[in-house]
């Protein structure tokens, strides 16, 4: 654990120092010098007017203008920030640098900026979230943290990061039947490996809770008189568009009328198609909107090429279908076209 978190720190201080030097140019509006300057220029001889943004800047050497260390970079944003302080960006940079730097009062106050300036941004949230607890006595995550972990996990359902740290938290508060629900949702969207690894946590949490182990059948959270099979198919007769083998499928229950946040989803691999899913209140994106809350739901099914939750211009989708609860029998969800 020590090498690893040491590795990680070493990535993040080579990353930022580069980010650092350069994020002046991106908070110029300008993303795509920005990228490019990231994947090809480096620590450049030119680096202090591209911070600085002064002609005379260009004109000193490298040498002696750069930012040599992560303390003179973050010293660099610091002054940069003091000239332009709504950039969100800016200060979750400064707390990822400040967390390298191992100042974790100063990275918390920070990235609790950037939330301010960007409340609805899942990544913000998290890293935010992430560095309160590790800066809180016994890395715990408070009760800001683990709500900003939500929201984090309802504005992006599909974020792993966020879905694992909400059982980390709830496992911080005893809550273990809870934790094991909130990582069960993650199972369907991981890779094997990394659902095996999940599981054994799982099973920790569910012993501690008092249940019984989860079988490698059942459906995540599925309990309860709201839980909804659903099949997914293709049209008889239809071939499967070879582009989209690597595909992803979204089985999604959402409010019928209602915004498009999901109160049930699972992702799955198209290769799996035919499916037959079981959503449960463990499959919702927010503890405040969950199947066994509603009486009525809309199911579709999503290929996405991308893999993104957030729905995409070649993505095809299946004829929504609208269901009272609770449902007996699956619901029949059916992709016309590959």
């Amino acid at each position: 654990m020590v090498s690893l978190w040491m590795a990680l720190s070493a990535a993040v201080v080579a990353a930022a120092v580069a980010a650092l030097v350069l994020w002046p140019l991106r908070a110029g509006g300008q993303r795509r010098p920005f990228v490019i300057a990231m994947l090809a220029l480096g620590l450049a001889g030119g680096a202090l007017y591209v911070l600085v943004g002064t002609p005379d800047a260009a004109e000193r050497t490298a040498a002696s203008d750069e930012p040599a260390t992560l303390e003179d970079g973050v010293q660099a944003l610091e002054q940069a920030l003091a000239k332009d302080p709504q950039r969100a960006d800016g200060w979750a940079l400064l707390g990822r640098s400040q967390l390298a730097l191992g100042k974790l009062a100063e990275a918390t106050a920070a990235f609790d900026r950037a939330v301010q300036l960007a409340p609805d941004d899942p990544g913000v949230l998290v890293e935010a979230a992430q560095a309160r607890a590790q800066a809180a006595p016994g890395k715990q995550f408070d009760d800001q943290a683990l709500q900003w972990l939500r929201h984090a996990n309802a504005l992006a359902p599909e974020s792993e990061r966020a879905g694992w740290l909400i059982g980390i938290a709830l496992r911080q508060r005893g809550q273990d039947a809870e934790a094991a629900a909130a990582w069960e949702a993650l199972l369907p969207r991981l890779e094997p490996g990394a659902a095996r690894a999940l599981r054994e946590q799982i099973a920790i949490a569910r012993g501690n809770a008092g249940l019984p182990p989860m079988t490698e059948t059942s459906a995540p959270a599925a309990a309860g008189n709201h839980a909804l099979t659903v099949q997914v198919r293709f049209a008889p007769g239809t071939t499967p568009d070879p582009a989209m083998a690597d595909a992803t499928v979204f089985v999604i229950a959402r409010a019928p009328d209602g915004p498009p946040m999901p109160i049930a989803v699972q992702k799955h691999p198209a290769s799996q198609l035919p499916l037959r899913v079981t959503l449960g209140d463990g499959d919702s994106p927010m503890p405040t909107g969950t199947l066994s809350q509603v009486q009525e739901v809309e199911v579709i099914a999503r290929l996405s090429r991308s893999g993104q939750a957030n729905r995409q211009p070649e993505d095809v989708e299946t004829a929504p279908v609208r269901v009272r609860l609770p449902h007996a029998g699956p619901v029949s969800l059916v992709f016309e076209r590959p």
